[in-house]
């Protein structure tokens, strides 16, 4: 049984990650404008690492503290949480509009940096050069938004911006403040992810199953909260591009920084679990390449595929607390995930494609 003490625990060390990611990203975003950067780019940049910030410190310190499969199965967790579950409940509560940028560019670099990222776990280790090389791309990626940005001189932008953080903060007094939210901020996120971790660690023990599992469930499921709240209001109030694109740009910024980082800054690189491996790796790498179709087919997520989006996830944690039990359904479920509702949807989406495809072709026929 977990004992209360540790449920306190995992609960104050996610309430700590949230609130300092929030302090963070506020402080962060004032000082960047204060430099005189971008709305548009502090929100691709310095908001999308803010949102990641809970990941990364978690992965930093499971990696630092021996907990390997609790840092790897966090950004492995996260990204499919964010996809099925972020994009799923968003288009449950309106269609979502998906901007020609995340089908050209944002979803192929995702795809992208996910199959590196499967093919640097192949050896079963991130080394350090591997965290290194993604590093690398997050750099290449954030000097591109930096040169798209600089383009963006649209008024709405920069009211948008003022209406969340307020207005570009003048003087040494209100730098200050900032830079003492950023610093609180900081030291939230690193007491948060230790006490996090420990709590993860105690209740896996206690009930019996392995750290991976919490690692792609409770952990995953809890440092995800900032993209989940910033996604779900974004819907509501009817920004639903930005619901989109905070998911995708949040995937590929776990893979560029947070397992990069960890990577990085662990003696012998984050060891991957054959379980992962074998398994969650490839859901991963299955659900972004399934956003392509998704995204692709009349530029809109209808309620219909958010639905299947959050009952893949439903199935996908189905699947992992009857392995993680060894129990009796778990060879019959398999086959019914295998055999009958994945070539069903496989087939769904290539009919729209095809749908979609021919419509756009006697559009443009039209338009001769």
């Amino acid at each position: 049984m977990v004992d209360v003490l540790t449920l306190i625990l995992f609960v104050a060390g996610l309430g700590l990650l949230l609130a300092g990611a929030e302090l963070l990203v506020r402080g962060a975003a004032r000082l960047a404008a204060a430099a005189g950067v971008s709305p548009l780019v502090i929100g691709l940049t310095v908001v999308a690492f803010g949102t990641s910030s809970p990941e990364l410190a978690v992965s930093i310190q499971s990696a630092l503290a021996g907990q390997a499969d609790i840092a790897f199965g966090n950004v492995v967790g996260s990204n499919i949480f964010n996809i099925l579950v972020i994009i799923g409940l968003s288009a449950l509560i309106t269609p979502l509009v998906v901007a020609q940028q995340l089908v050209r560019l944002d979803v192929p670099v995702m795809i992208g940096v996910t199959v590196v990222a499967a093919l640097f776990a192949q050896n079963l280790n991130i080394s350090r050069l591997e965290g290194i090389l993604l590093f690398a791309g997050l750099v290449i990626y954030t000097v591109f938004l930096f040169v798209q940005g600089r383009r963006e001189t649209n008024a709405a932008v920069q009211q948008e911006y003022e209406q969340e953080f307020g207005e570009r903060p003048r003087g040494l007094a209100q730098i200050a403040l900032n830079l003492v939210l950023v610093a609180v901020g900081l030291g939230m996120l690193i007491i948060g992810a230790r006490w996090l971790v420990d709590g993860a660690v105690a209740i896996a023990r206690a009930i019996g199953v392995s750290e991976l599992v919490i690692g792609l469930t409770i952990v995953s499921a809890g440092t995800s909260l900032p993209e989940v709240a910033t996604s779900l209001v974004a819907a509501i109030k009817g920004e639903r591009d930005i619901a989109v694109g905070n998911a995708v740009g949040s995937n590929i910024f776990n893979l560029l920084s947070v397992l990069a980082l960890t990577g990085i800054v662990s003696p012998s690189g984050i060891a991957v679990a054959p379980a992962a491996l074998n398994f969650d790796v490839w859901v991963m790498l299955a659900v972004a390449i399934a956003c392509l179709p998704v995204f692709f087919t009349g530029s809109e997520i209808s309620r219909w595929e958010g639905a299947m989006f959050v009952g893949y996830y439903i199935a996908y944690l189905a699947y992992l607390i009857l392995a993680a039990t060894q129990h009796d359904a778990l060879p019959a479920f398999s086959n019914v995930m295998l055999l009958f509702v994945i070539p069903l949807t496989v087939i769904t989406l290539a009919i729209t494609v095809f749908r979609e495809f021919r419509a756009r072709r006697r559009r443009a026929v039209a338009q001769l």
